[in-house]
């Protein structure tokens, strides 16, 4: 071509209207490289690192649902299971893919946000997928979504996000892998999340607490009917949630649509019998599952191993064993050994993931109050230290306050960082200013330590150290994927 490019008519109104908008132009083969597709994704508007306007004008399904059609609703005739909540979706996302996979069925699994790669958020029986074929299916996307911005602006209506064109590939990619399932974690709230545009097998929430205020609400109701968004009619609908008045907004919804539910402590419930002394080495805990109502003749049991450790993990792995149940009731076959299978070797990314022992070394994404305090009781229950240090960091819009207040007497040295990717990182300076400390001179306190990056704090730590001694990572899925490569180091 003598290095000129051939631009379409579409591109040529849109660069003339909005110059410097595409990298180059959508007609044919337009994405030939890995970079040129994290750039084609990247460039959008990313709400996971500025405060998305929930809600509002910018932020709806319209968009989202006129891509998939434009696409041709990959995942139509996919049965899709999808999953929704403030903590533990991704877990149980995780748990109920492996499941699948180890049922002998092809199954795909969508989760967000990523550690340290992109290609992390999508995976094919525990396979994530290749630069080769996310820069592929990014090239089909591209004449697409360039065709639906001209639209967009023409309309003077926002165009396509980060996160819908994330979302739009993984349909794309579990299509083109003709997986037997797909199961998708919702990113945020679930009404007007981007993968609500999908019709679901089998729907669930998790739990509801306080999460992202600013965009679902300040009540656990407003909350609620933000994660029952994803309830569809007549679709069957399983709940992890137990407390009112959360659970009694989910009931009332689903009544509405006509939606089975099962209900966690009604239709299914579990025990849990935790490992302990995991810092000399790897134990299972135990699930002990119930389905069906309490004392009734149709009741199982199903007594399981569970890798991940946490009363709260044992909670998800229920959530995921009810979402197995409404499978087996459609005639699909799914084995107890298949389940044991899944469980007894299940690991998640940052979720309680011992990076090492002498001293232990723990990454976890807790980031909200709730999901702090479960936590600090796995550490308490199945860990054992000397002293226990920990490294923080989260975003602006976190009950900071009442993160530290919790974290304040567990830990013996707090390391307060900044994450350096994300522009919601809360400057360490700022942190300590809302914890129990603020009141405390300086010169007297010596608990908190202020690092101006993950780096830092980790080589800090780490000095600080000796072989009795626990140190967790917490705060952020950010400051995991930004830590975890520094702690992979000094391991090797």
């Amino acid at each position: 071509m003598n290095g000129l490019v051939t631009w379409c008519t579409g591109c040529i109104r849109s660069f003339l209207a909005k110059p410097g908008l595409f990298v180059v132009c959508c007609s044919g083969g337009m994405i030939s490289t890995y970079d040129a597709a994290l750039e084609f994704l990247f460039s959008r508007i990313n709400y996971e690192r500025t405060a998305m306007p929930y809600g509002r004008r910018e932020v709806n399904l319209r968009q989202m649902r006129r891509l998939n059609d434009c696409l041709g609703c990959p995942l139509e005739t996919t049965p899709v299971v999808h999953i929704a909540g403030t903590k533990g979706k991704g877990s149980t996302a995780a748990m109920c893919a492996a499941m699948l996979t180890a049922a002998g069925y092809k199954s795909g699994l969508y989760t967000s946000p990523h550690l340290q790669r992109l290609e992390e958020r999508y995976n094919v029986d525990g396979v994530s997928i290749t630069e080769e074929s996310l820069t592929e299916i990014c090239g089909q996307l591209q004449p697409v979504v360039a065709e639906l911005d001209v639209e967009a602006e023409a309309a003077d209506a926002p165009t396509l996000t980060f996160f819908e064109l994330t979302t739009a590939l993984a349909f794309l990619y579990f299509s083109s892998q003709s997986v037997d399932w797909a199961v998708l974690e919702v990113g945020l709230g679930g009404r007007l999340d981007s993968t609500n545009v999908c019709s679901p097998r089998v729907t669930a929430i998790t739990n509801i607490s306080f999460d992202h205020m600013r965009q679902l609400g300040n009540s656990l109701e407003q909350i609620a009917a933000e994660k029952a968004g994803i309830i569809k009619p007549g679709i069957p609908i399983v709940s992890g949630v137990t407390e009112s008045p959360a659970k009694d907004v989910i009931t009332r919804i689903a009544a509405e649509r006509n939606s089975p539910l099962r209900q966690l402590g009604r239709d299914f419930d579990f025990e849990y019998l935790p490992p302990e002394h995991l810092e000399r080495g790897q134990q299972l805990g135990i699930v002990r599952y119930r389905s069906g109502a309490p004392y009734s003749a149709g009741t199982t049991f199903l007594e399981v191993p569970l890798a991940i450790p946490g009363a709260h993990q044992a909670a998800n792995a229920a959530v995921a064993l009810a979402i197995r149940d409404e499978v087996l009731s459609t005639g699909v076959a799914f084995s107890d050994d298949a389940v044991e299978q899944a469980l007894s070797n299940f690991a998640f990314p940052a979720r309680i993931e011992i990076l090492e022992r002498n001293p232990t070394v723990i990454v976890d994404a807790a980031h909200n109050v709730a999901s702090m305090r479960a936590l600090l009781k796995t550490l308490d229950t199945s860990f054992a230290a000397r002293r226990r240090l920990l490294i923080f960091a989260t975003t602006s819009d976190k009950d900071i306050g009442g993160i530290l207040r919790l974290v304040d007497p567990f830990f013996d040295h707090i390391y307060l960082t900044k994450f350096l990717g994300n522009d919601r990182a809360t400057p360490p300076e700022e942190l300590l200013q809302q914890g129990p400390s603020a009141s405390i001179p300086s010169d007297t306190f010596s608990k908190y330590h202020i690092c101006p990056d993950p780096k830092s704090a980790w080589q800090a730590a780490r000095a600080a150290s000796t072989t009795d001694d626990l140190i967790c990572v917490s705060g952020s899925f950010f400051l995991a994927g930004e830590i975890r490569p520094w702690i992979e180091k000094h391991a090797l």
